[in-house]
């Protein structure tokens, strides 16, 4: 079987962009990531596949410490009610399965049907790293926060930034 991180590490290539990979066992929860990540420098995030009630696909990429509220957020998006996108949209679609899924992801969208939205935390300093499962729940890649945002917006995507310190942090 192809791996499929192998088409990303290239695209990051291609844009100059470094990484740096390390292997684990696959892990489907961040919890199972806070247990077995030692001390993996940089912040860690949770990330949500989520549809709402008009058919619209959103990928939320969130610290994964943060709260959210589904029956809030679609309010800060600018979106219908939200759910979960099934395991089978998610594959179709962003070409992962479930404990998976990641902006990096967003390289396997190729009709940009998926709306991104980042925790705009993630982007407050520029010397912190960021991790993400590369496409593959056994390994994890750290980026630049601005190189994060280079490879999204290197795809056509505008993201949107919640601030979930601020608007979000309340309740509606």
């Amino acid at each position: 079987m192809d791996d499929p991180s192998t088409k990303l590490f290239g695209y990051f290539e291609k844009l100059g962009i470094d990484i740096s990979t390390l292997e684990h066992v696959p892990l489907f929860t961040v919890e199972e990531s806070q247990a077995l990540r030692g001390d993996l420098p940089g912040m860690h995030s949770k990330n949500l596949f989520l549809k709402d009630k008009k058919g619209a696909l959103w990928l939320v990429v969130a610290q994964e410490d943060r709260p959210i509220q589904l029956n809030h957020l679609h309010k800060h998006l600018g979106c219908q009610r939200l759910s979960f996108g099934k395991p089978d949209l998610l594959h179709q679609t962003l070409g992962v399965i479930p404990g998976s899924v990641t902006p990096f992801a967003l390289i396997n969208d190729h009709d940009r049907v998926v709306h991104v939205a980042f925790d705009s935390a993630f982007f407050q300093s520029g010397d912190t790293v960021l991790n993400f499962h590369p496409l593959r729940n056994d390994r994890t890649t750290s980026i630049s926060p601005n190189d994060l945002l280079k490879f999204v917006t290197s795809l056509g995507y505008t993201p949107v930034m919640l601030d979930f310190d601020g608007d979000l942090a309340k309740n509606d």
